[in-house]
């Protein structure tokens, strides 16, 4: 049995279940299309069996590599771009210590993981090399490629920097490579240097890619147990597949329900948590959920909010702005740790009110009065509730988003596979820099620019 549930009492007035039911056959037809993978994309369906079929063999190389890992290092560099270190991202963040980077290494007992070849800063490039100098350290390279500029350049720079450091062969023993099977620019390096690689499968984008050594690699150097995160997704797997009512099926619902506000006007969706360790899970969705939707001029705009912070700088627009928003929620039943708020004998900020009183039943109350008023205000609310913050609970998630949003891609009739518009931004890049390859296009913008 699964822990996620989803509460969708807060659409009342906005989505009635009769609107709900006339998409039952659609739903049927495309359920059929995923599991039996022949609807659009059906290249990229490998992440629909991916927690079942994920290997004990393979679950074990990665445990051994992050003991070395682990054993080698006080900091690893995780050099990926989108969905290649946004997962890894998401689940460290939610299941680690708020102030990790603070903590000795006995504190921690892992390594501390650090991003490059996310954008192309210089200014962070020169401080990150300049902070890895005299410390311990490995790179994890995560490119089917090879060859995407951002990470590519990263590397470059990391590889580098790690041989000036440690010579050629100490640097190859610290350089894990996440990529292609048998071909790219990165694969060839891994083989040519004797790097320990992995493979991204052919049929999982990188969006979807979080369960597999894309995210498992990394989240196993920073200490989680990547085996009750696979474990947590595959009940989700397994559960979403048996169940084919409607209403008891949480993926199917909310992909439903999202496209119905979406045919009503209301064009960008919310999600939001309460605690600020859910920031980079938000970011993940936003990618994926934006990259797959994002097509034919439509789609649903995914945005995020970390409340109760928001509520001080966007809380205002989204209870009284422009009504083309609605708003998903993600509640933590069980918070990992819980304090009691103290009394004061001056009582002069007058909150005694609240002394004795947990700070998580606080935040909850936050919560519960902060839906009543967006609903009050013509926000429908979809709650998300897991029963904690765990790898099992994470696993879960992740596989909930990523099967609801195949199914949102199909009833909004696009493909939620591929990124064509992502290669709008690079081709210009490549002429204005003057790739070998891209005379044409450099003429023609250098023209425009005049």
């Amino acid at each position: 049995m699964i822990g996620l549930k989803i509460n969708t009492g807060n659409i009342a007035g906005f989505v009635e279940t009769e609107e709900i039911r006339l998409f039952e056959s659609e739903l049927s037809l495309h359920r059929d299309h995923l599991y039996n993978k022949t609807g659009t994309g059906n290249d990229f369906l490998g992440w629909i069996d991916l927690p079942s079929g994920c290997s004990k063999a393979l679950l074990s190389q990665i445990h051994d590599d992050a003991a070395r890992i682990k054993e080698q290092s006080d900091y690893v560099v995780v050099t990926g771009i989108g969905g290649s270190y946004l997962g890894t991202r998401a689940v460290t963040e939610a299941l680690g210590h708020s102030f990790t980077n603070l903590l000795n290494k006995t504190e921690r007992n892992a390594p501390i993981l650090l991003y490059a070849g996310h954008h192309l800063d210089a200014e962070y490039m020169h401080q990150l090399l300049e902070f890895l100098t005299n410390k311990s350290y490995s790179v994890i390279v995560i490119s089917k490629s090879g060859t995407t500029t951002e990470p590519a350049v990263a590397f470059r720079m990391l590889k580098n920097h790690l041989e000036n450091t440690y010579g050629k062969q100490g640097a190859a023993k610290r350089i894990y490579a996440i990529t292609d099977a048998s071909r790219g620019a990165l694969k060839q390096v891994a083989d040519n240097e004797g790097y320990s690689s992995y493979v991204i499968p052919d049929d999982v984008g990188g969006r979807y890619s979080v369960l597999t050594p894309v995210g498992l690699l990394p989240i196993a150097a920073a200490g989680f147990d990547i085996r009750k995160l696979v474990d947590g997704a595959a009940k989700m797997e397994a559960f979403l597949r048996k169940e084919d009512e409607l209403f008891k099926n949480p993926a199917a619902l909310y992909a439903i329900i999202r496209n119905i506000l979406y045919r009503k006007g209301k064009t960008i969706e919310i999600l939001a948590g309460y605690t600020p360790s859910l920031f980079y899970l938000i970011e993940w969705w936003k990618q994926l959920y934006g990259e797959s939707e994002g097509k034919d001029q439509k789609g649903i705009f995914p945005a995020g909010v970390s409340f109760t912070t928001d509520l001080h700088s966007m809380g205002q627009y989204i209870q009284e702005g422009l009504r083309n928003i609605f708003e998903t929620v993600i509640n933590i039943r069980s918070p990992r740790t819980d304090i009691e708020i103290p009394s004061d004998s001056d009582n002069l900020d007058g909150l005694n009110f609240l002394a004795g009183q947990r700070l998580s039943h606080v935040n909850k109350m936050a919560a519960t009065g902060t839906m009543i008023a967006h609903v009050d205000g013509g926000i429908p609310n979809i709650e998300i509730e897991l029963p904690d913050l765990s790898e099992n609970s994470l696993g879960e998630l992740i596989y909930f988003f990523e099967m609801a949003c195949a199914i949102s891609g199909y009833i909004l009739e696009v493909n939620p596979f591929d990124q064509p518009g992502v290669e709008a931004y690079k081709k210009n890049m490549f002429a204005l820099l003057n790739k070998p390859g891209f005379e044409k296009e450099t003429a023609e913008i250098q023209k425009r620019l005049k």
